[in-house]
């Protein structure tokens, strides 16, 4: 396994939901420090490297620490525990499949239950069913048995997926690449650049609780104070049976993708331009989308201070806010390009004329 197929591996086995972000900075820790000048961090968990450059302006790029998941709400007198959602889940994709559930004092794998076939009348099989009424089984006995075993409310529980090259070795499937894909893509890019000059300075990292409303992307941006900002998310495959297009493509290996709105921003134009013009000068094939529900944290950093000009840049996942998600290697590899290549083209005037 290369060393870009290790980070992507590392970053998303990690488990950690939103407000659970503690295990997730602390490895993106340790990627950013030896690639950084230094770090930021806010209040709320968020983190970022930053490499000085000539100029006086600043290139926010941001990915997010978060995945969704679920917390314990009750225990039941038979061991089964309740949990609430985090994050935006169809019930559709939660019965059956197997969860890791995080303690103080360990991890325990369970299973949402089902009731079988056997057991529902030709109505009730017809019908979804709510996630109040969901369970997780983590296999002991009664409540006094989970309790012993450090499970309580409040604990944190992650899908769990194991990491998987397929059959075409470009596609990878994992859980959470939404979004560590864009704190990978995050890390790789103050990597690329740890040896250049770039004539802006730049803040790459990630920011925490973006699942439950773009909460770090607030206070992060509050903090750095950027001229310009990118969000590194996750989009829209659209190569899969059912999925219209008419909203824009999204085909895993066309390259990534180049977000024109979602319903928490517009994508600043003249940035948006700018970029479609670097991306045909470099040979970057991008992939135009907009998406009329959900949002990045671009939706935050736009209206910090006096307004931040700002994207969202991504890649097309198949399965996203599922228990799995299959990503393409090469739209991962281009986007760090693009992103690149981005920071290099700007100066404090390429900046300031981006704006208006």
């Amino acid at each position: 396994m290369d060393k870009q197929l290790e980070l992507l591996k590392s970053l998303t086995d990690v488990n950690g939901i939103s407000g659970f972000e503690y295990d997730v900075k602390k490895l993106m820790k340790e990627y950013l420090t030896p690639v950084s000048d230094e770090l930021i961090e806010d209040n709320l968990g968020s983190i970022f490297g930053k490499k000085k450059g000539n100029g006086s302006r600043t290139i926010l790029i941001g990915g997010h620490l978060d995945e969704i998941g679920f917390m314990v709400t009750q225990i039941d007198d038979k061991g089964f525990i309740k949990f609430t959602p985090i994050g935006g889940w169809w019930s559709q994709v939660i019965l059956s499949q197997k969860m890791t559930l995080v303690t103080d004092d360990g991890e325990y794998i369970g299973v949402v239950g089902s009731t079988p076939p056997h057991m529902l009348s030709p109505e009730a099989r017809k019908k979804t069913v709510d996630i109040k009424d969901m369970y997780l089984d983590i296999g002991v006995k009664d409540k006094e048995e989970a309790e012993s075993l450090g499970v309580k409310p409040g604990d944190m529980i992650v899908p769990y997926t194991e990491f998987t090259e397929m059959a075409n070795k470009d596609y990878v499937l994992a859980k959470a690449f939404d979004n560590r894909f864009g704190c990978a893509l995050a890390v790789e890019v103050l990597n690329e650049l740890k040896d250049q000059e770039i004539d802006v300075n730049l803040v790459s990292g990630a920011t925490v609780q973006e699942e439950v409303g773009l909460r770090g992307a607030q206070t992060a941006a509050h903090k750095v104070n950027p001229d310009l900002a990118i969000a590194i998310d996750v989009g829209i495959a659209t190569d899969t049976p059912g999925l219209q297009t008419s909203d824009g493509v999204g085909v895993l290996g066309d390259g990534p993708l180049l977000v024109m709105l979602d319903a928490t921003n517009i994508g600043h134009v003249g940035f948006r331009k700018h970029v479609q013009k670097l991306a045909k000068e470099k040979g970057i094939d991008v992939q135009l989308q907009a998406i009329p529900g959900g949002g990045t944290d671009a939706g935050r950093f736009h209206t910090v201070h006096d307004g931040v000009p700002s994207l969202a840049i991504g890649v097309p996942l198949r399965y996203m806010h599922s228990n799995v998600s299959i990503m393409h290697r090469e739209d991962f590899k281009n986007a760090v390009k693009l992103v690149v290549e981005i920071v290099k083209s700007l100066n404090d005037d390429v900046v300031d004329n981006i704006k208006w």
